[in-house]
């Protein structure tokens, strides 16, 4: 890589399903935009041996057709941070990095440290009308496309869709229809809600944000101003505090309690990831659903659960939901044409074996190509999920599941990303505010009103050290 060394300030989370990074690595390259300076190195956040092992056979078969060597670098999320900061002070960033989320892009945009126009020049090779919108929207910056969108995973409310059909409960798609069925299905045996309530864990944030999102409550404005002490976010921290407060199991839940209590039977509504899908199917030996129904039939609460994407509260305009997008980035130093053609390969001629690791987390980005528009979308309706097993969702799910995950990209949103604090998100999800002040209040140390303040005024001392 190009000896060009650089400082760089950089706020990185990797908690649970979710990494916020900028990543960087060793560079045998040079940023001489496609000069033969060696292997193509590609940094990757799919680190899981088998998804590895499919990784290196895709990166074969792209050096196979185009002869340009790649060099492939599976990546702790956890040695981020510190990759960043030491790499990009020594001039050897990477060519490419993938699985990028949003604020990972943003970080590495912030310290001038990506090519947007190689991410543009591979959209428009590719077709923009061949991508979802959204996920367009969330990888630029003012209309600069700034990484390629490659796919992205949900998070949903999954609810019993047997017991509300017994009940004559609609769909819960509003904060209205969600208390309603919360308390008309709670009872000693049957929680009517399930949500993360500890301090220390990302997934409280994103279980509470999937939910704050809908009724307008936002992290920051588009000026960047902290906006958690909004009349929207009181309300949103209230209505969360009814739901744990009346309505969940007791004591304290985090991601694994959360999915077991609602896989035990002993749940109505639980707002998990899509990564739940393949485990309520019953595809994973170290999480299968345990619920009585399930001993004779292990997909007993895949084929008796709906789920609900996008939710709407009162204070919000639309339907929102979280969820991340993750993208390949071509770094500021790289083999530009070497590396454009690789993120061209991997949206294209490799796409479908790329999104086969994990199609219950890893929606489409690209719905197809201009000549066959639905290409992708429908080769991974069919495409296999699953650890120990191996089947298709639609083996399991209605096409009312499937639909949902399948167009759960056009309403992903998250806190700060559309605003352009990426670095910001970053910094919050190491230092968790929000969990905290959840915990606190569902603790019964503060009420709504003390809870959104506490959040907004930690995040403003955060936001204040990255000045």
């Amino acid at each position: 890589m190009s000896a060009t060394k650089r400082r760089v300030r950089v706020s990185v989370a990797a908690v649970g399903a979710v990494v916020l990074v900028a990543a960087c690595g060793s560079g045998d390259g040079g940023g001489d935009g496609g000069g033969e300076a060696g292997p193509l190195t590609v940094w990757t956040l799919e680190n899981l041996p088998d998804r590895v092992a499919a990784q290196e056979e895709i990166a074969a078969a792209f050096t196979e057709s185009s002869g340009v060597e790649v060099e492939l670098v599976p990546i702790d999320p956890n040695q981020f941070n510190q990759l960043l900061t030491s790499s990009a002070a020594a001039g050897e960033l990477p060519d490419v990095v993938g699985a990028l989320p949003p604020a990972g892009v943003y970080a590495l945009s912030t310290n001038e440290l990506i090519d947007p126009d190689a991410a543009t020049a591979v959209v428009e090779e590719l077709g923009a009308d061949t991508f979802s919108e959204r996920a367009l929207e969330l990888t630029s910056d003012g209309g600069t496309q700034l990484a390629v969108p490659s796919d992205g995973w949900a998070q949903l409310l999954v609810y019993r869709q047997d017991l509300f059909d017994a009940a004559g409960l609609p769909a819960p798609e509003t904060y209205e229809d969600i208390l309603a069925a919360a308390q008309a299905l709670d009872s000693p045996e049957l929680a009517g809600f399930t949500g993360a309530t500890v301090p220390n864990d990302a997934f409280t944030q994103q279980t509470f944000e999937h939910l704050a999102l809908g009724n307008g409550c936002e992290m920051v404005d588009d000026q960047g101003e902290v906006t958690l002490d909004s009349d929207a976010c009181v309300a949103s921290f209230g209505f969360y505090d009814t739901l744990i407060s009346d309505y969940s199991v007791p004591g304290t839940q985090d991601v694994d309690t959360t999915r077991a209590a609602y896989f035990a039977g002993q749940s109505a509504m639980v707002v998990w990831s899509s990564f739940i899908l393949d485990e309520m199917a019953g595809l994973r030996a170290d999480a299968l659903p345990t619920c009585p129904e399930c001993a004779a039939d292990p997909a007993y609460l895949a084929r008796n659960s709906g789920v609900v994407t996008a939710i709407a509260g009162p204070d919000g305009d639309e339907p929102a939901q979280f969820g991340e997008v993750v993208s390949w980035a071509v770094t500021a130093d790289a083999q530009t044409d070497a590396a454009t053609q690789f993120v061209t390969y991997m949206m294209e001629d490799g796409y479908e074996q790329w999104i086969a690791f994990a199609p219950e987390g890893k929606v489409p980005a690209r719905q197809g190509t201009a000549d066959e528009p639905t290409r992708f979308v429908d080769a991974w309706a069919t495409m296999p999920a699953g650890v120990d097993t191996r089947a298709p969702l639609s083996d399991f799910y209605s096409a009312e599941v499937l639909e949902a995950l399948r167009t759960s990209t056009e309403s992903i949103s998250s806190w700060g990303i559309p605003q352009g604090q990426g670095a910001l998100v970053g910094a919050a999800l190491g230092e968790l505010p929000v969990p905290q002040a959840i915990a606190a209040m569902t603790g019964g140390e503060v009420d709504p009103s003390g809870a959104a303040q506490q959040a907004a005024e930690a995040l403003r001392e955060i936001a204040a050290s990255l000045d």
